[in-house]
């Protein structure tokens, strides 16, 4: 096998190294807490919260309201016992049942609002508890599949730099230096020559060069640089 097939072989195994140490870094960033995931539970814990400070202001309202109406009980029971006859006392107790009877109402709307806030929480904690155990679901499917997809990357990946190894190893180091060095300039360090044109840089080679490849040696394009490989 001559010199300019080996490195070409060699180069396409480097770029097959390439694209999947890349799907290696995406899948790698990819495995971990989901952002989605995090801001929803977030967010649940937020209307959670909200819905027990409005629990607790619907007990705090409720036990007002018995308060009231057991003093309006025995405020009443007292104006209609007949046993207040004095009319000054009669009027302040009139005004107090009357005061009652306008705070117990208002606290009562209160607690109205109060329940139908309740409601609309409770409903948002079910409609949020719903996204999140399915944005949960998916992601845990996402995390099996990824962790399977990188686990067969790096199968490949070990697969490929063996055999880069075992090829690398058949070529002289110097050859290996020259083809790393024109890598790092060019990108890819070998062309091929198609109908006399160099594919790296698409210039028409000179004869000489295009002979020169054909008979296996290590020639370089006069223009771009790169090893010709004529296939």
């Amino acid at each position: 096998m001559n010199v300019p097939r080996q490195l070409y072989q060699l180069q396409e195994i480097d770029q097959e190294l390439e694209s999947n140490e890349k799907a290696l870094r995406e899948i790698t960033s990819q495995l971990g807490d989901s952002e989605a995931v995090i801001r929803t539970r977030e967010q649940m814990a937020r209307e959670q919260l909200e819905l027990e400070e409005l629990g607790k202001q619907q007990r705090s309202v409720e036990w007002e309201i018995d308060d009231l109406s057991g003093k309006l009980t025995t405020a009443e029971k007292n104006l209609y016992s007949g046993r207040i006859r004095n009319p000054k006392e009669l009027s302040n107790l009139q005004q107090e049942t009357a005061a009652l009877k306008t705070r117990r109402n208002r606290l009562e709307e209160k607690a109205l609002e109060i329940m139908d806030q309740v409601e609309t929480a409770d409903k948002n904690v079910s409609r949020i508890s719903s996204d999140l155990k399915a944005l949960e679901t998916e992601w845990q499917h996402q995390q099996q599949q990824l962790a399977a997809n990188l686990a067969e990357i790096k199968g490949t990946l070990s697969r490929l730099k063996e055999r880069r190894q075992l090829l690398a190893d058949e070529v002289d180091p110097a050859v290996i230096e020259i083809y790393q060095q024109i890598k790092k300039q060019r990108g890819t360090a070998v062309a091929r020559v198609e109908q006399g044109i160099c594919r790296g840089c698409r210039i028409s080679l000179p004869v000489t060069e295009v002979q020169q490849t054909r008979s296996g040696n290590l020639v370089r394009c006069s223009s771009c640089g790169r090893i010709l490989f004529l296939a």
